[in-house]
């Protein structure tokens, strides 16, 4: 009788030591689930373009690169530049909040590539795509393993950035190019809720 109890508690430690444990670096996801995710920042890499090391930034639904001004409402207000993370190939942009804002593409031919976000429940435009975007082993932010494309902007002077969906100038834009999307992670990030 106690050898069969000495079993079943050895096969219970076994059991236990096998299942994965919590993790105390998991933080908390805008929506309340927990992730591993890392937040980042990006910054625009194509060398002798005005949008060489110009940090992304979000505002009016859409990506930038290089505005002054995101007018959005930030824990830390004099920070100017998006912080973001990677969910389940899914793109977040980073708050404290439950309301997430999450990213889209729209690589249909109405949409050419368009990067926007949609903030909680609202649903993304007919043609948008949510997963597809990963961190390739250069440290580049990629959708559907390809990397970003910016525009000349007239908003601020700063850059629309797009995905490529295999159209040089998106948008009916001009003077686009291509560039690598360099992700800085940061530990502490910034948490805003972005203007849409």
């Amino acid at each position: 009788m106690q050898f069969k109890n000495f079993l079943l508690a050895a096969s219970a430690a076994v059991t236990a030591t096998a299942l994965p444990a919590g993790s105390d670096s998991a933080c908390k996801a805008p929506g309340g689930g927990e992730t591993a995710a890392e937040t980042f920042g990006v910054v625009s890499i194509h060398s002798g373009s005005a949008v060489q090391y110009a940090p992304f930034n979000a505002a009016l639904s859409s990506i930038f690169a290089g505005l002054s001004s995101q007018n959005a409402s930030c824990a830390r207000p004099d920070e100017q530049t998006a912080t973001f993370y990677i969910k389940d190939g899914s793109l977040y942009l980073y708050d404290k909040s439950a309301t997430p804002q999450q990213l889209y593409v729209d690589r249909s031919g109405m949409g050419q590539g368009k990067i926007g976000y949609t903030t909680g429940a609202q649903p993304p435009p007919r043609n948008a795509e949510r997963e597809g975007w990963a961190i390739d082993a250069n440290n580049h932010l990629q959708f559907g393993g390809s990397d970003l494309i910016a525009c000349p902007n007239s908003i601020d002077r700063a850059w629309s950035i797009w995905a490529n969906a295999g159209v040089e100038n998106p948008g009916f834009n001009e003077g686009c190019v291509g560039i690598a999307a360099r992700v800085e992670k940061t530990n502490d990030p910034n948490g805003c809720v972005y203007t849409q």
